[in-house]
């Protein structure tokens, strides 16, 4: 860890907001292209599917994602100090979750097992709580002030 450090590998906690922010959306932004595309290929564009996703992405994203970011975003803010290793927006777990639902989605995709104008209405219900979820951290970066406590780190 201290020869990662000594790299000057660090940023502030404003940039991990950044950094998350990034990274939700073209997560987000991703999965809503690549769904609208296999959605298209498999069964044809369709205003009727395109609204029932964007309804339950928007349920999950109320229910679900809403908590999860706000999660994020305390951990980030509440870090000791005032210089993090770059890659700290998120914490482990969260990258064995990231890292489990891509090969999910590679798997499912590549595999077949679940028919394409099936996966690509998933793809769209869950790039949009993705999506939706980058705009908080946007907010926070945008309006972060560091605390007082910490800026003794």
């Amino acid at each position: 860890m201290n020869f990662i450090k000594s790299l000057n590998l660090t940023v502030s906690k404003r940039i991990l907001l950044f950094e998350a922010a990034l990274v939700w959306t073209f997560a987000g932004a991703m999965l809503l292209y690549r769904g609208s595309s296999m959605l298209e290929a498999s069964s044809g564009f369709s205003w009727i599917k395109i609204l029932i996703c964007s309804g339950c992405g928007l349920l999950f994203f109320i229910l679900v994602f809403s908590k999860i970011s706000r999660k994020h975003v305390d951990r980030i803010t509440t870090l000791l100090g005032n210089r993090h290793l770059f890659f700290e927006f998120f914490n482990f777990r969260s990258y064995v979750m990231m890292a489990g639902m891509i090969t999910m989605g590679v798997l499912l995709r590549t595999t077949l097992i679940i028919p394409l104008s099936s996966l690509s209405l998933a793809y769209i219900t869950m790039g949009i709580p993705l999506l939706f979820s980058s705009f908080r951290f946007y907010h926070h970066w945008f309006y972060y002030l560091p605390s007082t406590e910490n800026l003794a780190g």
